[in-house]
């Protein structure tokens, strides 16, 4: 190899590493997957994740990037080793991160990285995550929110601000939000595409009648059905369907006519493991994620896994953007209407003593979401 080439052949792989970088800072997958050769892998042990292949790339570098808040990655060049069509290196990482559900940090990694020529340039063949160092100490900065400003900016001691200021900036942000309006259709397609790429079955209808006839044709004839507690289900006839109708084994009726003090086993076991398990959710976010709140506890464990098969039906005004605007709306909006029906109903107050946060269902077909382009329900 003359000197020409291999200066060549350098300059075009450390391209490649700028490009990954770019990529994942971008979230473009498709981009990212490309780097890779056809039969390429992208693993990273510490995570764990060994993703092999363009396919499991992309759609892996979706899973993991949906479950960001916000993601920051700094590399450089650390050393390249040329052999005629395949080559070897390290890059060397510092990202700074926060994810969705409140993991943050700052760590220190190397890639250890196999090249390879193709008739595309060059792409990795592998690259091997090894991290060297991780600070979880909180992080005081932020991303920008939907428009624009630095979301927690003006805390307490911030340079240039008075003490207390930012607290009330972020009430005003908290004003500012309105639970009650449906999201638009492009929010409403990208919420359906973050629940496929969960794992996640997603369905997008018009409104209650249609999720009405849907929840019919997914529960088979005389399966065994619990539904939870829920005025999305209550106001559309799914739960008269359901706990009325002659063509399941409605579970939940069955139950009321129990004894709590004597028979508490057998009504664990009946609404813990059902068939199917339908009901809604307090809130979805963009990114693929569903978040339910409950008094007892008694519809979680279904949820969580405990059901056969899952439809959780849900009203276009429960879209968020993220888990932190979801537990606002759990506890800012959802549970003072929630509250008002238990008074009511059973002549006492709610609350969310339980929170149950799915991020991705790892069971091909057991959870289906049936989002709604019109507004239901709390």
């Amino acid at each position: 190899m003359n000197d020409f080439q291999e200066i060549a052949d350098r300059v075009r792989i450390e391209a490649l590493l700028g490009e990954f970088t770019d990529a994942v800072m971008m979230r473009d997958r498709a981009r990212l997957a490309a780097l890779f050769t056809t039969d390429g892998a992208l693993r990273m042990p510490n995570v764990p994740v060994e993703l092999v292949g363009r396919e499991e790339i992309r759609t892996g570098a979706e899973r993991l990037q949906s479950r960001w808040d916000f993601f920051v990655q700094n590399s450089h060049l650390g050393t390249i080793r040329l052999d005629g069509d395949t080559a070897t290196g390290r890059t060397y990482i510092q990202e700074i991160a926060r994810t969705l559900d409140g993991l943050e940090g700052v760590n220190f990694a190397i890639y250890h990285d196999t090249y390879r020529r193709t008739p595309e340039g060059w792409k990795f063949a592998e690259r091997v995550y090894e991290v060297r160092y991780v600070d979880t100490t909180p992080l005081g900065g932020s991303a920008p929110g939907p428009n624009g400003h630095l979301r927690g900016a003006g805390h307490a001691g911030e340079s240039g601000r008075a003490p207390g200021t930012g607290r009330a900036d972020a009430s005003a942000t908290r004003a500012a939000d309105d639970f009650t309006e449906p999201a638009s259709p492009e929010r409403l397609e990208r919420t359906v595409e973050a629940l496929r790429v969960n794992g996640f079955t997603a369905e997008l209808h018009d409104d209650a009648a249609a999720a009405r006839a849907r929840v019919k044709e997914l529960i088979p004839p005389g399966a065994g059905v619990f539904t939870g507690a829920s005025e999305t289900l209550r106001l559309s006839g799914i739960d008269e369907d359901i706990n009325s109708g002659d063509r399941h084994e409605a579970i939940r009726p069955r139950v009321l006519t129990m004894d709590r003090a004597t028979e508490f086993d057998e009504i664990r076991r009946l609404v813990a493991a059902p068939d199917v398990f339908v009901a809604s959710v307090a809130a979805v976010t963009e990114t693929g994620s569903l978040v339910i709140a409950s008094g007892s506890g008694s519809q979680l464990p279904a949820c969580a896994g405990g059901a056969a098969s899952a439809i959780w039906v849900v009203g276009a005004q429960k879209v968020v953007p993220d888990l932190g605007t979801a537990l606002r709306r759990v506890e800012e909006h959802a549970l003072p209407l929630e509250n008002e029906r238990a008074q009511a109903v059973y002549g006492q107050s709610s609350a969310v003593n339980r929170l149950l946060v799915l991020n991705a269902e790892p069971q091909p077909g057991r959870g289906t979401v049936l989002l709604l382009r019109e507004a239901i329900g709390f």
